[in-house]
């Protein structure tokens, strides 16, 4: 077995460890090209072996694209502060798998792909889910109360910047590479530098998970 591998289960049986009386609303945060995404998706079957897992991102409620760029295009504020429905997650996703929740949550609200909002449909959660839900800019004071367990993925954006642009590039993202490092570097970049202004993510974390060396990385528990 490889050392992430062993990290991972060690994380997800610390996981395991945390029993309330709803699900657990456990958030995978940290910049763009951090890992979070490949995190949860390695947590998921691991967890599901004990109790049931509901899957689900902040990529699934963003706002449409009049509103993400109503700020303008490179905007660091506008990416922090109007890139997602951060009500929605509230109402879909964390108030119904709460403390009192009737546990009924959808897991999206709309397309940023298409543009266009999604109807998917309601699911019931059983009390002893796990909620993995990853994504940026999870702890920002609208969402911190809400998460049970919150992880954040540390990597620096010397690491993730590229690693971000490469993964667009793949995906069919238009421009050049030299074009999109410096795009991500005026509105990604430093709208996550406000974003750990305010909400101190590191500060709070329940667990620390350094990505920097993706084979080997470092789990700390706060």
């Amino acid at each position: 077995m490889s050392q992430r591998q062993q990290t991972v289960e060690h994380l997800a049986a610390f996981i395991l460890q945390q029993r309330i009386s709803h699900p657990l609303r456990v958030a995978v945060d940290g910049v763009d090209g951090a890992g979070k995404t490949v995190l949860a998706g390695e947590l998921a079957p691991l967890l599901a072996q004990s109790r049931p897992v509901i899957r689900a991102s902040v990529d699934g409620f963003h706002n449409p694209r009049a509103v993400r760029y109503r700020q303008g295009a490179d905007s660091p504020r506008g990416y922090y502060q109007d890139s997602f429905d951060n009500q929605a997650i509230i109402d879909f996703v964390l108030q119904p798998l709460g403390p009192n929740g009737n546990r009924i949550f959808r897991v999206a609200k709309f397309d940023h792909r298409a543009d266009a909002p999604v109807d998917t449909p309601p699911l019931t959660a059983p009390e002893e889910a796990i909620l993995l839900f990853d994504g940026v800019f999870l702890r920002r004071p609208e969402l911190a109360a809400y998460w049970d367990c919150y992880i954040f993925v540390d990597v620096d954006f010397s690491i993730t910047v590229p690693r971000a642009v490469q993964r667009d590039l793949l995906n069919g993202a238009n421009g050049m590479e030299e074009s999109l490092l410096a795009r991500y570097q005026r509105r990604y970049v430093a709208g996550q530098q406000l974003y750990f202004r305010q909400a101190q993510p590191r500060q709070f974390a329940d667990v620390i998970w350094d990505n920097t060396d993706f084979e080997n990385p470092l789990c700390i528990y706060c």
